[in-house]
Order: C-alpha cells, then sequence, then structure tokens
C-alpha cells in the first residue's frame, strides 16, 4: 500500500480519487501486472457493476504457482486473448486445466516491432492511430467474443480479457464493456488511463529500450506513450462516424443488440 501512498504526489490530481478507488479493485499477482477487477463502478443510474466477475490484466504468462492459485480462487474458468497469435505463441498463458480460452488476434497479427515503434513515435502520434479509422476494421471480431462469452458465463464462475501490456487493446475492450454497462464516461476515461500508473514498471524497462532506438528522451518517449482520455475519446468517436453509434456498432458487430445490453446489464449490474 506504501507504493500507492507515494504515487498520489507524482500523478495528475484529476486521476487521483479514480487511482485511490481502484486500488480496490488490483489484485496482486507475482508474475503479472495491471490485473483488476472491472467491477464496483457506479453506472449513469446509480447502480454497481458487480465485483468478482470480470477481470482485466496484462500477459499472464508468467504467472506462479501462488497466481495461480489466485486464479482459482478467483474463479476465472474463462479467458479472452486479444494477442496476435505468433504473440501468443511466444508467450503461451498460464491457465487452469480446462480453462475455456479463446484467441481473438484480429489486428494483432501486424503489432509494430519495438524498432518499428521508436521510428513511429519520432514522426508521428503513433498511439492515436490504434484507436482511429486504422484500426476500426479489426474491432469487432476482436472484441465480439468478450460480449458473447460473458452472455453465456456460468453464475459460479469469473472471466479474464488480455493482451501484452493490458493497457490499448485491454483498454478499449474494457471501455466498450462499461460502456455496454452504463458506466459513465468520465469513469471509463479514468480506468482508461489508469494503467499508466499499474504498468509503471513495465514501462520503464520499455521506455529505456525505446529512447536508445530512437535517440528521444525518455520524457518526450513517455508522452509519445502514455495513455490519454482522447485516446479512448478518439475510439468512440471513430465507432460512431463509421456505424453512426457506439450502440450499432455493437449490434452489427457484437451482435449484441438491446435485449441482449439489457441481459448484459441484467447479469453484471445490481
Amino acid at each position: 500500500m506504501k507504493r500507492f501512498v507515494f504515487l498520489f504526489f507524482i500523478i495528475p490530481f484529476t486521476l487521483q480519487a479514480q487511482l485511490k478507488d481502484s486500488i480496490t479493485r488490483v489484485v496482486i499477482m507475482e508474475g503479472a501486472v495491471n490485473f483488476r477487477d472491472a467491477g464496483n463502478y457506479k453506472t449513469a443510474d446509480y447502480k454497481t457493476v458487480i465485483k468478482g466477475k470480470i477481470f482485466r490484466s496484462a500477459s499472464i504468462a508468467t504467472l506462479t504457482d501462488k497466481d495461480i492459485q489466485t486464479i482459482e480462487d478467483l474463479k476465472i474458468r474463462t479467458v479472452i486473448d486479444f494477442r496476435g497469435t505468433k504473440e501468443a505463441l511466444l508467450a503461451p498463458d498460464r491457465l487452469l486445466s480446462n480453462t475455456d480460452y479463446t484467441l481473438c488476434p484480429a489486428g494483432s497479427d501486424s503489432i509494430p516491432t519495438p524498432a518499428e515503434i521508436a521510428n513511429m513515435i519520432k514522426n508521428s502520434d503513433f498511439l492515436i492511430n490504434m484507436y482511429n479509422d486504422k484500426s476500426i476494421q479489426y474491432y469487432g471480431e476482436r472484441y465480439k467474443p468478450l460480449f458473447q462469452k460473458l452472455l453465456t458465463l456460468p453464475d459460479d464462475e469469473a472471466l479474464l480479457f488480455h493482451c501484452t501490456g493490458g493497457r490499448d487493446r485491454t483498454g478499449m475492450a474494457a471501455a466498450l464493456l462499461l460502456y455496454v454497462l452504463n458506466v459513465p464516461m468520465s469513469t471509463i476515461e479514468d480506468d482508461f488511463c489508469a494503467s499508466n500508473i499499474y504498468l509503471r514498471s513495465m514501462n520503464a524497462r520499455m521506455y529505456e529500450s525505446l529512447t536508445k532506438i530512437s535517440g528521444l528522451t525518455i520524457s518526450d518517449v513517455e508522452d509519445k506513450m502514455r495513455l490519454k482520455p482522447e485516446h479512448i475519446r478518439s475510439f468512440f468517436a471513430t465507432i460512431k462516424s463509421h456505424y453512426g453509434s457506439v450502440e450499432s456498432f455493437l449490434e452489427k458487430e457484437c451482435g449484441i443488440g438491446p435485449e441482449k445490453v439489457s441481459l448484459l446489464r441484467k447479469r453484471y449490474v445490481n
């Protein structure tokens, strides 16, 4: 807990309240970071997303035996993996036996290498391309399995979704999920940006490498790679521009029209 208290002095004030709140959702793992419960958020109609049913994380390839026991205790029997095919083969998930595992690689098989990222961040806003027109063709195929599994998830089990860093692909999935569950956009944005804090140690190693490759300063790299509210706003704006509304996208591409949205809220909000 001491490390989180210290972080309150070095993060923007606007995120401090959300971070303090989200600490109650963090699941401490020895072999994974940014492992969080997606529940306990207040909805726009003053209800609460159920805790202990839906989790998000960075890579779970290096879970320890103690972590596996935590997965067992949390009853996580369904896992959605947003990584690319090769990406997943290089670092296979460590799972409980008989886990219902689904790989959703749409758009992830072309994730740039560190050298390519370093070149991109020198010349453009690298991250914004992941949240706008260049990526929207993959959103439906990538995220549909998440919602379909949530519709049929056994009452006594939980689900986990993740990618490698647990921030971009996973962050978009979490944003869509919370939107479906009627969580206010301000909360969705704060939840999205909180990954900057929970991935601080992982990011430090990656940013050091990108600094050496790109020739940029560490502060420049950090700014280019930092998750910002405008990224998730661009994500939703792009969906609206192509489909007219987020609801239309969800129905057409993810198979959840009004009736299934109501069912998801009934199952995961009280």
